[in-house]
């Protein structure tokens, strides 16, 4: 099955909608015929990207708070009022890090742990019983740092191996329901993600990354994720020669952290 045969009229909830490869997912997903909800806190820009799309009247902008979990059974309850059902679910949405260990504050590292993990699989568990109804697919874009800790990045690589080990759980738990999950690895990537990354202070890091700039390209990277679900993967990494970290690590652990600890942060 083509990836427009398996996405055409799906309805498809994408968190994080508003930059990256979340606003990219929309691109692609309504070029195959998805109908879309667009989420992320920033209402304005998924505005503007929603009248970009085509058909984008078909499309529905939904603003959500990841760190707000409190709201999110009224979030669902008011999107069944305007759909029927969720065919897919994206859990894009969230927050990179540039700061040590040593440095971040506690209010940073509680932040990332919110975000990432409690709003991500919270959300996740008020739709479930919508999801169970379709046999809907779940996306959940993790990071290669969720395979491996490193610098700079404590607090978010501890948020993407707990979304590991939720997630795994819960395909296990959810198959005999027809739930499908899938694990993105995504490794450098070219978009805004440590901009907006939090630095020791809770300030945004507010600079592109080299290792961002020199990255794959977000189309290239999308049109992977979307292959892989709609072959229901259970896991993809993506990436250029940095996802190879992973198999080093899992074959050749000491070899790994002799490389690892050379490279750079940024």
């Amino acid at each position: 099955m083509s990836k427009r045969e398996h996405f055409s009229d799906k309805v498809v909830w994408v968190t994080g909608a508003s930059s990256g490869i979340g606003k990219e997912l929309c691109i692609q997903l309504s070029g195959y015929g998805a109908q879309l909800i667009l989420s992320s806190r920033n209402e304005e820009a998924l505005h503007t990207l929603c009248k970009e799309l085509p058909s984008s009247d078909r499309h529905i902008v939904l603003p959500l708070d990841l760190a707000q979990s409190s709201t999110f059974d009224e979030v669902v309850a008011s999107l069944t009022n305007r759909v029927d059902r969720i065919d897919i679910l994206i859990q894009n949405g969230g927050v990179s890090q540039r700061a040590t260990a040593f440095d971040a504050s506690e209010d940073v590292i509680r932040r990332i742990m919110e975000v990432n993990f409690f709003g991500n699989v919270l959300l996740t568990k008020s739709v479930l019983p919508i999801l169970r109804k379709n046999k809907a697919q779940i996306l959940v874009i993790s990071s290669i740092a969720g395979k491996f800790g490193f610098f700079l990045r404590s607090s978010y690589s501890a948020s993407k191996h707990a979304l590991h080990g939720y997630y795994e759980s819960l395909a296990l738990e959810e198959e005999k329901n027809g739930i499908s999950v899938t694990m993105a690895c995504p490794g450098k990537i070219n978009t805004p993600i440590s901009q907006n990354a939090l630095s020791a202070d809770g300030k945004k890091h507010g600079e592109m990354d080299h290792n961002q700039q020199t990255g794959m390209s977000v189309e290239d990277c999308v049109s992977q994720l979307l292959d892989a679900l709609s072959k229901r993967k259970r896991e993809v990494l993506i990436g250029n020669k940095e996802i190879k970290a992973v198999t080093l690590r899992r074959f050749f652990p000491s070899l790994f952290w002799k490389v690892i600890k050379n490279q750079s942060a940024t």
